[in-house]
Parts: C-alpha cells; structure tokens; sequence
C-alpha cells in the first residue's frame, strides 16, 4: 500500500487576487486579469496588454529589505507560501523540519533582475552590478528563500519544465512523500516575466494574442478565433501531506492527490504534437497512477492556452485519452482569465481544482463564443457551472514537449 497524500493548505497571488480566496471568487465571477501593460513602457510592442499581479505590496508581506532581495518571481513564491502555510496550520518544530520540505517551480526565473543588472552594467559599469544578482536570478532561490524563512531542512528543489513546470512540481512533491522522503511538502509554481524582451521574444514566435483594443476578451482557450496566448504572472504553493501525517496533528483535509503522469512529446522543440499523442499518454499514466478508470474523471481543468495549436491538440489528446467519454466530461480553461503564468500555472490550477471540492462548483472559460470543429468538447463556456466532481484532472504542457498531469480526488477516510 503507498502513502496516502493529502493537501491541506493553499496559497496564491495571481493577476485576480493577492490571495487565493480573492482569486477563487474572481475566477467563479468570470472575471479577465488581462488590461495594459503598467511594468514597461510597451507602446512599441505588438501585445501591449498582459494579465498582470495588481496591488501587491512586497514590502508589507515581507519587509522591505528582505523584500529588496528577492526578485518578484521569488516574492510571489514566499507570500503564497506563507498564505498556504498558514490555512495549513502548519508548524515547524526542532522535531519535524527535518521531514518538511520545498519545491517551487519557475520557467524563467529572475529575468526582471538580470534585465536590471544588465542596465546598471551597461550605464554604471561592471563593479556596480549587485552582489544579489546571481542569488536572485537563479531558479532556486524561491525553493532555498522559502526553506529559510521557514526553517526546514527536508528535500528541496526547483522544477523547469517550461509551462509543466508547476504540475510537475506538485506532482514530484507527492512522489516525494509516497517514497518516504518527506512527510510534508510545500510545492507549486512561481513567475514574474512581463518584461519587454520576454514579450518581445514571444511576439517573434506569434504566441501571443495580438487584441490590442480588448484585453479582457483577448484569452480565448478553445474558440475558433482564439489568436494566442495572455501573458500572466504570480504565484501558488500547495501544502501536502502523507494521509497519515494530516491525520496525526488533526489537519484539515481539503482533498487527496491521487494520481500523477508525466512524458514527453519528442516532437519540437516549442510546438505540441498534432495529435496529443504525448499529452494522451500522460493523461493515461496519471490514470493507472490513481488506480482510476476515464469514465470516472468528471472535469478537467484544461491547459487551454488560447493558441491554435495548443487546444487543438490538446482536445484531440482528451478524445484519445477518454474516447466516448470525452464528450461526458467538463473542461474548462482558467488560463482565459489568469493568463498563461507559465511556469506558476499548473500550481495555479491545482489550487482551484483543490477548491472545487469544498465549493461544488466549476470555474468557466470565458470568451469563448464560436466553436471550433477541432475542439468540441464542453468547455463550460461563460458561466460556473454547480457540480459535485469525485475525480478531477489538470494538465499542464509546456514547450520542448513537456507534459504532466496531476489527479484530485475527493477526500474520503
């Protein structure tokens, strides 16, 4: 018998909220993240519009001079960390640190201060650079920073796998304390890169949507007109639990973690595979993982990134996936609201399907308004929708193939 995992604690900052109970009733409200962006000066771009985090106070969370050392991507991770932390009623002690620990996930990284630096080289020279550059940089200062902060000593790690990045985080966090490395893990995904050359370099691949005049309409997951993706932003941690370990200090059990996939398309280096061959795959290795049949998955909340490609794909890999049961399933994108947070996504959405379980109610793709003959499933359009889901799935794909899918279930003794 395998250890039983379980979650117990959520935490977010995303272009809808500082919080994660800001963001759920945003996300259910059918509310866009998306308007123009603030962070640069993006008059000269094609996408001038991006879903971007609103109203965060770094220094009120975090002081302002540990604040000044961590770089935005970093920040979210802390701030959702401690959020989720505390619903946990998590506490670290001399006697358990050891068995805590910490995996967040990022695609890019601290990009908005190696672009700083870059300037401060360039227009101060080469001895003014900071000596924080390289700490603040790198991909895992937000797994170190949030050890650290909280004082635990388990495994730590950062995931990269572009936009697969924060479901595979969740899941290897799982995986983590199944084979006995830990007890407890705080996991999940953190990303902060609206930034004029990330933008930029985009733009050059036509990933992103180019709807200048309506933002919020922009993200279109699933809709035949759908022209790319919405750049996103922010942070999720997730606290997980052995069954075992919950149940010991009386924790509040919100859901389990019951199945986890993971592959590669081993098809290009940015596009998925036409058919959602390797997207299928993953689908399936996550229902053996869960022990799960496809007919009792009830709601998928998609990748759906509102590019051609990608929800083309992606809904011929759920029809290959489930077959006739495909069009018994729900499916919806948040991403058409949030935003593609890259790396943070699969965090993001494992949160909101962790919610769905105490809320009994769907969040909707928005926007979506002329069906697309390649994707005609449910995409729950426009509106929540009530529902009471034993069996939930997430995917998350990302570029060079990237694939990882993560099952929730119902929590039951």
């Amino acid at each position: 018998m395998r250890r039983r995992v379980v979650i117990t604690g959520l935490g977010c900052v995303s272009p809808l909220g500082n919080d994660f109970p800001s963001t759920w009733a945003a996300l259910i409200e059918g509310k866009s993240g998306a308007a123009p962006i603030t962070h640069f000066d993006a008059s000269g771009h094609k996408t001038r519009f991006a879903c971007e985090v609103k109203g965060f106070d770094p220094a009120a969370h975090l002081g302002s001079k540990e604040a000044r050392r961590m770089d935005r991507f970093c920040q979210f991770a802390v701030v959702a960390a401690n959020e989720a932390a505390q619903q946990a009623g998590l506490k670290v002690t001399d006697e358990n640190r050891d068995r805590i620990g910490v995996i967040v996930g990022t695609g890019i990284g601290g990009i908005g201060t190696l672009l700083e630096q870059v300037e401060v080289m360039r227009e101060r020279g080469i001895d003014r650079v900071s000596p924080f550059l390289v700490p603040m940089m790198i991909a895992d200062n937000a797994a170190g920073t949030i050890a650290i902060r909280l004082g635990v000593r388990g495994p730590n790690a950062a995931f990269v796998t572009a936009c697969a990045t924060g479901t595979n985080a969740v899941g290897e966090a799982a995986e983590m304390i199944r084979r006995g490395s830990a007890d407890v893990m705080l996991a999940g995904g953190a990303e902060a890169s609206i930034v004029s050359v990330a933008m930029a370099g985009l733009n050059s691949m036509t990933a992103l949507s180019t709807l200048n005049d309506n933002p919020a309409g922009a993200s279109r997951p699933f809709d035949k007109n759908r022209d790319g993706f919405v750049m996103g932003e922010g942070g999720a941690m997730l606290v997980l639990e052995s069954l075992e370990h919950a149940q010991a200090r009386g924790a509040h059990i919100l859901c389990e973690l019951s199945g986890y996939g993971t592959t590669d398309d081993a098809y290009h280096i940015s596009a998925p595979s036409e058919n959602g061959s390797g997207a299928a795959l993953c689908m399936q290795l996550a229902l053996q993982n869960a022990n799960l049949q496809p007919e009792q998955i009830e709601y998928i909340n998609a990748h759906g990134t509102s590019t051609q490609l990608n929800d083309k794909s992606e809904s011929a890999a759920i029809r290959t996936a489930f077959g006739k049961h495909a069009y018994r399933l729900a499916v919806s994108s948040t991403k058409s609201m949030t935003g593609h947070l890259l790396g943070a996504s699969g965090a993001v959405e494992a949160a909101v399907c962790t919610k769905i379980f105490q809320q009994d109610i769907l969040p909707p793709t928005i926007n979506y308004s002329t069906p697309d003959p390649n994707c005609d499933l449910d995409y729950v359009p426009g509106v929540a929708r009530k529902a009471h889901p034993e069996h939930i799935m997430s995917n998350s794909f990302g570029f060079g193939g990237h694939n990882a899918t993560a099952i929730f279930s119902r929590f039951y003794e």
